[in-house]
């Protein structure tokens, strides 16, 4: 009896992974243990700071960190998370913050500096309405996933352990938050709490026609220990990540799936505005062109110190042109 290789993979627990969590899909030659219990901050945390797992989905603005601090990972082009992030960027409504231009100079809270979410949101800011990161006052709430030094001109405070952003913005002792999740005082309807953009998805919808983009939250991050013994395994997973979604988008086409009312209608504006997959994996011009985004705002936000190409960033998964779309006897 041939022997698989044993591997440890950390994800979330989503549809388009259902697939590799339940077994239906197994990567050919590996035997996999698939993690999902973990919220996002803590697995990352286990995987770059600990090597707690052979292989994990990750934030991609960690992964860079990461990697420009020559940490032994490499990365795999399946992207499990994308959001847009307009309707994530919380204001004080108190405080006379009626459009992005007047949070120049003011005191923004973040979960963390570095995160992928935060990441995304400073470069919308900067570059879609002029406010240069560099004007804000930043407190953030963590501990960076992977420590980095910040640049001389960021103004960048940790927050003390019993200190929580989403109180300090209710109680306006900071003017905005950007969060990766909604925050408590506005599921709590606290009227001292709203977004900068009250019709976020008009703004989200607005902004992926002119961009394309469709942020980037995570990657699959692999250990080099891996790569280096058995070079056949990204390749192999990367195919097996893609069975699964291919599973679930068909699965998903069903309007009975979810007990959603306007379910069948919301897919349909989804697929007219975003395309027939918007969650595609691999390095495509779009990826491609996002990722290379992603990479620079990291250098301008000085959390790497160079801007890496993505072809050192990504271990190359193609198997040669027309090859592997279909098997023959």
């Amino acid at each position: 009896m041939s022997k698989k290789i044993p591997l440890t993979l950390a994800i979330g627990d989503y549809e388009i992974v259902r697939a590799l969590k339940e077994g239906s899909v197994e990567p050919d030659g590996i035997e996999l243990t698939v993690l999902t219990a973990m919220d996002s901050t803590t697995r990352h945390w286990r995987f770059l700071r600990n090597r707690d797992f052979d292989a994990a989905e990750v934030s991609a603005s960690s992964y860079l960190v990461a990697r420009d601090q020559g940490m032994g990972f490499h990365g795999i082009p399946v992207f499990l998370h994308r959001r847009f992030r307009h309707g994530f960027i919380f204001i004080n409504t108190t405080l006379g913050i009626e459009k992005p231009a007047d949070l120049i100079g003011r005191k923004i809270g973040v979960k963390q500096y570095q995160s992928t979410a935060q990441l995304w949101m400073r470069g919308l800011l900067e570059h879609e309405y002029g406010v240069p990161h560099r004007t804000i006052e930043w407190f953030s709430e963590l501990d960076e996933s992977i420590e980095f030094t910040p640049p001389d001109d960021l103004k960048l405070t940790r927050l003390a352990n019993e200190q929580s952003v989403e109180a300090m913005l209710a109680e306006g002792e900071l003017d905005a938050v950007l969060h990766p999740d909604l925050i408590k005082p506005l599921i709590a309807k606290d009227p001292r709490v709203g977004r900068l953009f009250p019709d976020f998805k008009a703004d989200e919808i607005a902004y992926f026609k002119k961009t394309a983009i469709f942020p980037i939250m995570h990657v699959i991050g692999i250990r080099r220990d891996i790569v280096e013994e058995y070079p056949w395994i990204p390749i192999n997973l990367y195919h097996a990540f893609n069975q699964a979604k291919d599973i679930a988008m068909k699965r998903m086409v069903n309007p009975r799936i979810a007990p959603l009312v306007w379910y069948r209608e919301a897919w349909e504006e989804q697929e007219e505005i975003l395309g027939p997959d918007p969650w595609e994996y691999g390095m495509t011009e779009k990826n491609r062109s996002q990722l290379e985004i992603l990479v620079g705002y990291a250098h301008e936000q000085g959390t790497i110190e160079r801007r890496m190409p993505l072809d050192e960033l990504f271990i190359d998964i193609t198997q040669g042109r027309k090859r592997g779309d279909e098997f023959r006897m």
